[in-house]
């Protein structure tokens, strides 16, 4: 067996080859280059593990010897570099070199790579990428850390490795760079600061971002070194922020905060000493610094890494949300602007953020409510429907009734916005969408009816979001145009489906088709032309006072009166011909949708040319006065729908319930009945739509006569030739020119006249009353329909009195040819019969009937009504007026007389009095607007007031919508004015709303000369009312009843300059007798006295100075007359008709009165913010807890 040694199987170690000598005098620098090269490959060969390093001793002095360290030739240096390296690796992990040595040898290696290393085209490129290589991985670097000096050079080093790495260089050597510096930070003993400082400035940089290398290099070695930066980057902020917030030098403050939110996203891992830091930034009584730690905070919890941040922090997070409540109106507006931030990246935090946003909307400051609002309108659409609660966004759109005007326009905008985003998901029909935004448009529309400031943001809402117009395509080719207005129209159509009917009442006000044309805007323009800018030839006062009077009648619907009217005075003197060519084409019921958008643009656009400053002015005059929510392009789609929706549930010859504005709309926000399919929806709204247009605005219908005329060919679709023939019978009762003449549709509308369906009968028989040959037509229609009167079938004969009851009207002469043998069947047979009705209906106890359940012969009774009244409004001006009207309005006196019956012991159901009640009750009231019928109605008019206290609603909200639309216009006597205020005993809050909205409208739309007569100087006519209600008592019990209307009265109309009026009329009422009989003399005179007595009470409550009425006062002679005598008049002032007990019951209520004034003065005191509609002081200070 051979013998061995104990390192049999281990290599020898390897000894350098290399002998020469590289130093010395007369070696030339391409020998020594080739030297050093050979050497370089040699050592780089060879293996730490197995090198004898006793044979490197004599090329390690030589390498650091000056002559080679201070060579002039870059080669030389470069390879000397690269030896020096290879070395350190070989004796590792010993270093062959002293201190001194050391740090010359490692300034050496960073001078060569700052002025050598350029790119991979550059010389000695490799030796350099070698030379980084081997510091990289051999860690041979850190020696720097135990030098002397050693934190000069790191600091060097740090500084020269992040302008090298700006140089572009190859991904690994920017790899190389992290690993050196990361060893220097992980084997120091302490961070030089200004280490840290180099680094933090690669994040103040303003282009520090990932895509610089710099800005890179920062980051990974942070992140690697994160647990040994934490405490240096938190004293280093420390130091700053303490330091330069004692010399008040925020700039350099703010640049700390900065850096911090820059780190945070970079780094987070960096700041975890740095967050309970700005948690007690948050306490500091200091302003600046509690604002930028709110900022700074607000931002990192807004990172992607905020949900980390909330879990290791909840301290930081609840103080943080405190900040919502701080004293400094700047750090709240800050905390709400960053917490966009947080509701998108913090979803696990939904319940507190929103709660405190809701809270923030009641803020005390309006610039706080404002910037939540536009919080919210900044979301995109993902965030707003998952991030955000339905009741949230409704809290927002609360916001829109706040009391300062930028509250309300962030909130509008905010949730118009949110709707315009949704808006195309919505119309996918997508259910998350219909839920959490569908409301909107309801909500914003409501809104208009509160002042008009709100109304005009509500209509810049609409106009911006909710129904924008199209723009104009990029090509003028008709088939863009007309997909644009099509989808316009179904915008509209969609949005409609989601509004209930106070919203849709709103917006179809809006539009702008329910006006008297020419309106008060074309009658400005008109005024603009003759002014001619001030240069007038002739009649120049009369030519000044029209523009006068034309911009005074357009004032009202502006939200700031003076200065509208400045600018429409300014609009005048630019005297612009194109200006007002361009306003009459916008104006135009004719201009169609792509005229319109064109002719609105240009007006626009040369108005801010010409004057920049009227710009606001003449938009809102433009939406006010342009059909750009429907116009007549909307016509073509409207009728589109209608076709393509299945048919209606039922046909009625009438809607007795039907509100000013809609035939039959009970849409399906409200919850009523849907009908099923989107198509038969859009179906049912452009019916309501067309029947609006047919209504107020068919001009509109002028260039589709020849479309509709078609659409009633279409006998199927039962609906559609409804709302067509309505349509054509509008149009042509606007302009009897365009009503059909061709043979073919003539037959086809007569037919329509003589057949079944009432609808279709109706609107046939207004459309023959319109036509060229009408006499001829009417006549025939009228004599077949007497003389099968006798004969004809129950549902036929419903149809025919819906004929009679608009031939009546519009073709009296054709039916009074037989009005004596029609008018005694109608009173004999149809108004006096028994009820044929099914046992079921005998039996029920309902006292009303939907329309669609109304039995045949009620519908025969109430349109038999109408062919009565109708007569007698034909007739209002012929000599045989009162001759026609005195039996019919005595037929109508009875019915209100009996409570629906025309006799006293009429034993008629419940549904059918009410119905009955209701039409003749509302037929007094279309006779009292005509002068030759008002004086025998107003006999009977304590019966037809009443009628708004009827036991049944439907018969009450009905009468008060006819009322009120009768009043609005001024058509009916003034006495009307006072029937509302018998609504204030109303069950349904809604009636008493009604009443009360009309009320606070008249008083504030009427000149003050109208306002006196219609409302201050009837206040004697509101007593005589009282004194005249079957319930007047005076009695206890009754005190209370009687004292409310005259309260009602005095909460809507008083105020501090007619309340002496008032008091001066009550008192009047006891110098006059009434008109009717003494009794009713004393019941006038205590209900005056008891007048009085609340007006005095209703004075003091509001601290009003009760001053003698210098001025008379008229009283109405046709309900009171003068007393005989003075001395009457004496006797009668000086007498008090209220009974003790009364008296008692006014002492004690105005003692309790002026008590509770007293508490409710001392809780305002107390708490004055309470009063307002925003919201609580919050606890807020610097240092809340």
């Amino acid at each position: 067996m051979v013998a061995t040694t104990r390192t049999a199987g281990q290599p020898s170690p390897k000894k350098l080859r290399f002998r020469d000598k590289l130093v010395g005098k007369g070696l030339s620098t391409d020998t020594l280059l080739k030297k050093l090269k050979q050497l370089h490959q040699e050592l780089a060969e060879m293996d730490q593990e197995h090198v004898d390093v006793n044979s490197l001793a004599p090329v390690r002095k030589d390498l650091v010897s000056t002559s080679i360290l201070l060579h002039k030739d870059r080669g030389v240096k470069a390879y000397a570099a690269c030896c020096l390296a290879d070395l350190l690796r070989l004796y590792a992990p010993d270093a062959p070199y002293t201190q001194n040595e050391l740090r010359d040898i490692f300034q050496f290696f960073f001078r060569q790579l700052s002025t050598g290393l350029k790119g991979a085209d550059s010389a000695y490129y490799n030796e350099y990428f070698h030379l980084l290589e081997s510091l990289s991985t051999v860690k041979s670097v850190v020696l720097v850390c135990d030098l002397p000096h050693g934190d000069e050079l790191m600091v060097d080093i740090f500084r020269d490795f992040f302008g090298l790495v700006r140089r572009d260089l190859a991904k690994k050597i920017e790899l190389f760079m992290a690993d050196i510096l990361i060893a220097l930070i992980d084997e120091c003993s302490s961070l030089p600061s200004e280490v840290l400082e180099i680094i933090m400035a690669q994040f103040t940089d303003k282009n520090a971002r990932m895509d610089q290398p710099s800005y890179r290099l920062a980051v990974q070695v942070c992140n690697a070194t994160a647990d040994k930066l934490q405490r240096h980057v938190c004293q280093y902020f420390t130091d700053i922020i303490v330091d330069r917030a004692r010399e008040e030098e925020f700039d350099e403050v703010q640049t700390a905060h900065d850096l911090i939110q820059q780190l945070n996203r970079a780094c987070p891992s960096l700041l975890h000493n740095v967050v309970p830091q700005l948690e007690e930034e948050l306490r500091v009584e200091q302003l600046q610094l509690r604002l930028m730690a709110t900022q700074t905070l607000g931002e990192m919890f807004a990172d992607k890494h905020g949900q980390d941040l909330v879990h290791k922090y909840p301290s930081t997070w609840a103080h943080w949300l405190k900040r919502m409540n701080d004293k400094n109106i700047a750090v709240r507006q800050a905390w709400v602007e960053k917490m966009k931030g947080v509701l998108v990246n913090l979803p696990d935090m939904r319940k507190e953020t929103e709660e405190a946003l809701r809270l923030k909307l009641l803020d005390p400051d309006e610039k706080i409510r404002a910037a939540v609002c536009k919080l919210f309108g900044q979301l995109d659409y993902e965030t707003a429907l998952h991030h955000v609660s339905v009741d949230q966004l409704k809290a927002v759109s609360g916001r829109g009734l706040d009391k300062k005007q930028s509250v309300r326009v962030e909130a509008f905008n905010a949730i118009g916005r949110l709707y315009s985003l949704a808006y195309p998901e919505i119309e996918n029909n997508d259910p998350a969408a219909i839920q959490h935004f569908s409301w909107v448009p309801s909500s914003i529309l409501r809104s208009a009816s509160i002042n008009r400031d709100v109304k005009a943001l509500v209509e810049q809402t609409l106009a911006d979001y909710i129904l924008p117009l199209p723009t104009l395509p990029a090509s003028s080719a008709s088939k863009g145009t007309e997909t644009d207005e099509v989808a316009w129209t179904d915008r509209l159509l969609l949005t409609m489906r989601y509004l209930d009917e106070a919203a849709f009442g709103i917006l179809s006000g809006l539009t702008n088709l329910k006006v008297v044309r020419p309106t008060i805007y074309e009658k400005f323009v008109t005024a603009c032309i003759e002014y001619n800018g001030g240069v007038i030839d002739e009649n120049e006062d009369a030519v000044t006072e029209k523009l006068n009077v034309a911009i005074k009648a357009t004032l009202p619907q502006f939200p700031e009166p003076g200065k509208a009217a400045e600018d429409l005075q300014a609009f005048a003197k630019l005297n612009e011909g194109r200006l007002y060519k361009l306003l009459k084409t916008c104006m135009d019921v004719q201009t169609d949708l792509k005229g319109l958008i064109k002719a609105r643009n240009e007006f626009l656009r040369r108005v801010e040319q010409s004057s920049s400053n009227l710009l606001g002015t003449m938009t809102i005059f433009l939406r006010r006065a342009t059909l750009h929510i429907i116009n007549q392009s909307s016509i073509s789609t409207l009728i589109k729908r209608v076709q393509k929706g299945s048919e209606p549930p039922s046909s009625v010859a009438y809607s007795q319930t039907q509100s000013q504005n809609i035939q039959t709309f009970s849409m399906y926000a409200a919850g009523g009945s849907e009908p099923e399919g989107r198509t038969q929806q859009a179906a049912h709204a452009a019916q309501v739509w067309m029947t609006f247009v047919s209504k107020h605005c068919p001009a509109l219908y002028k260039a589709h006569i020849g479309e509709i005329s078609k659409a009633i060919a279409d006998e199927r679709n039962t609906r559609l030739v409804e709302v067509c023939l309505h349509a054509l019978a509008a149009t042509a009762m606007w302009d009897p020119k365009s009503a059909p003449s061709d043979k073919r549709t003539v037959e086809r509308v007569l037919r329509f006249v003589l057949e079944a369906n009432p609808r279709h009968a109706k609107f046939a028989a207004r459309l023959v009353a319109c036509m060229s040959d009408s006499e001829k037509l009417c006549t025939q229609v009228v004599e077949s329909i007497a003389d099968s009167l006798e004969e004809v079938e129950p549902d036929k004969l419903v149809a025919h009195i819906a004929v009679l009851a608009q031939l009546s009207l519009r073709a009296p002469d054709a039916f009074e040819q037989k009005s004596d043998v029609i008018m005694a069947y109608l009173v004999k047979q149809v108004l006096r019969s028994a009820p044929d009705v099914d046992e079921d209906m005998m039996e029920t106890d309902e006292d009303w009937l939907d329309d669609e359940r109304m039995p045949i012969d009620l519908r025969a009774k109430i349109l038999a009504l109408k062919v009565c009244r109708n007569r007698c409004i034909a007739h209002a001006g012929s000599e045989t007026a009162l001759d026609i009207a005195h039996p019919v309005i005595r037929m109508f006196s009875t019915v209100l007389q009996y409570e629906g019956s025309f006799s006293a012991d009429a034993n008629d159901l419940l549904f059918m009095r009410s119905r009955l009640r209701l039409q003749s009750a509302t037929s007094l009231l279309r006779l009292s607007a005509i002068p030759s019928y008002a004086q025998e109605v107003s006999k009977y008019f304590v019966q037809i007031a009443l009628t708004i206290q009827d036991s049944v609603y439907q018969v009450r909200m009905t009468f008060l919508d006819k009322l009120v639309a009768l009043l609005s216009k001024g058509k009916i006597p003034i006495q009307y004015n006072m029937v509302p205020f018998l609504a204030v005993h109303d069950p349904e809050a809604d009636v008493k709303s009604k009443a009360q909205a009309y009320v606070v409208y008249a008083l504030r739309a009427m000149p003050k000369p109208v306002r006196l007569e219609r409302f201050e100087h009837s206040f004697i006519r509101l007593l005589h009312l009282l004194a005249h209600h079957p319930d007047f008592r005076i009695e206890q019990e009754y005190f209370p009843d009687i004292a409310k209307y005259i309260q009602f009265f005095l909460d809507l109309v008083a105020n501090s300059d007619n309340i002496a009026l008032l008091y001066h009329i009550a008192l009047k009422a006891k110098t006059v007798r009434d008109a009717e009989s003494h009794s009713y003399s004393e019941k006038l005179y205590q209900c005056a006295e008891l007048a009085q007595h609340v007006i005095k009470a209703h004075a003091k409550a509001h601290s009003w100075n009760l001053e003698t009425w210098p001025g008379k006062v008229r009283l109405p002679p046709d309900i009171l007359r003068p007393l005989p005598s003075s001395e009457a008049v004496n006797e009668i002032l000086k007498r008090v008709y209220l009974p003790e007990e009364a008296l008692t019951w006014l002492d004690e209520k105005q003692s309790k009165h002026t008590t509770e004034a007293k508490e409710k003065k001392a809780r305002a005191a107390r708490a004055p913010a309470a009063a307002k509609r925003k919201a609580a002081v919050p606890k807020a200070n610097g240092s809340a807890k």
